[in-house]
């Protein structure tokens, strides 16, 4: 074996292996539900035939989104807090958005 793969597996299981704790879990999990909502617009647009955004993907984003902030504040990670707090307003926004134009659609139609 090179002292290079040596250094490979020594630096593999320090990082996956070593601190794995229920933080890891949750960030695993958080990043699911992130490739969740790539998975679900995908599939939503191949069926259409054209982009699409469905209500899914907002609902992943912001679950996914919640769970990495807690992850991040957590590591106590400043670029991270920023990034998926900024996000979770985003997602929050969007899915009001949302709301209140079926809500209004409902209206219409009455």
């Amino acid at each position: 074996m090179s002292a290079t793969f040596t250094h490979l597996v020594s630096w593999f299981d320090k990082v996956f292996i070593d601190q794995f704790d229920a933080w890891i879990l949750l960030g695993f999990v958080a990043q699911a539900f992130f490739t969740m909502r790539f998975l679900v617009q995908w599939i939503a647009s191949e069926r259409a035939k054209r982009s699409v955004v469905p209500i899914a993907f907002w609902f992943f984003s912001l679950g996914g989104g919640a769970l990495l902030f807690l992850y991040a504040i957590k590591r106590q990670d400043p670029v991270f807090i920023a990034g998926q707090g900024l996000g979770l307003v985003i997602y929050t926004r969007n899915l009001w958005l949302i709301a209140k134009e079926k809500r209004a659609s409902m209206n219409k139609v009455d």
